[in-house]
C-alpha cells in the first residue's frame, strides 16, 4: 500500500516538473513570437513605396541621424542655388531670393539687403547678366551643434561679349528647425557669411 502512495507521489512530482517545464517552454516560445512580430512590424513599418512613372518602386526609411551630413549638404546646396542662381528678370530673382530666405535666418536677409542697396540686382538686369553655381565642396563640423558648415563654390557671370567665373567660400552654422514644403530638409542656417568671392578668369 505505501508503495503505492510512493509511486503516485512520484508520478505527480514528474507531472509537476513537466507541468512546469512545459509552461516556462510555452512562455519563452510566445515571448520569442512576439519578439519577431514586433521585429517583423518594424521591418514593415521601414518599408516605403512611391509611385513613379505608373510603377510602385520600394524604398527604406532611414532615421535621420544616419543620413543627416547628406541631409546638410544638400541642405546648403539648395539655398546656394536658390541665392546665387540668377537671371536678368525681376520676377525670377524674387522666387530665388525668397527660396533661399526660407532656408536660412537674418543673416541671409542682411546679406540680401547689402548687395540690393548696392545695385547689384539692378545691375543684373541692366547688363542682362545670368549668374549661376556650381558647389565644388562641403565642409561639415557635425561633432558641434548647431552644426558648422564651410561651402566652396564656383560662380559663372555670364554676360552678353564674356563670362567671368568667381570662386565663391562662405560659412555658417545650421540648427534643426520643422520640416515643411519650403524647408523639406529641416534645417535652418544661420551666422551665413560670405568669406571669399573672387575673380577666376578675368575678361
Amino acid at each position: 500500500m505505501f508503495t503505492q502512495f510512493k509511486n503516485i507521489d512520484t508520478a505527480f512530482s514528474h507531472i509537476k516538473r513537466f507541468s512546469i517545464f512545459l509552461m516556462l517552454f510555452c512562455a519563452g516560445l510566445s515571448g520569442f513570437a512576439i519578439y519577431k512580430s514586433y521585429e517583423g512590424i518594424k521591418a514593415a513599418q521601414a518599408r516605403i513605396y512611391i509611385l513613379a512613372n505608373g510603377k510602385a518602386i520600394e524604398v527604406f526609411a532611414a532615421e535621420r541621424k544616419d543620413n543627416i551630413g547628406v541631409e546638410i549638404r544638400d541642405h546648403v546646396k539648395m539655398f546656394h542655388h536658390y541665392f546665387f542662381t540668377l537671371d536678368p528678370d525681376e520676377k525670377v530673382i524674387q522666387r530665388n531670393i525668397a527660396g533661399a530666405l526660407n532656408l536660412a535666418d537674418q543673416s541671409a536677409k542682411k546679406a540680401y539687403d547689402n548687395l540690393k542697396e548696392q545695385g547689384f540686382y539692378s545691375n543684373l538686369m541692366a547688363g542682362n547678366i545670368s549668374q549661376e553655381i556650381h558647389i565644388d565642396s562641403t565642409q561639415l563640423d557635425l561633432n558641434q551643434y548647431p552644426f558648422y558648415f564651410r561651402c566652396y563654390a564656383t560662380q559663372k557671370l555670364v554676360r552678353s561679349s564674356f563670362t567671368v567665373l568667381r570662386k565663391l567660400v562662405t560659412q555658417g552654422y545650421l540648427r534643426n528647425v520643422s520640416r515643411s514644403d519650403n524647408n523639406p530638409h529641416g534645417f535652418l542656417i544661420l551666422k551665413w557669411e560670405t568669406i571669399s568671392n573672387q575673380d577666376l578668369i578675368k575678361p
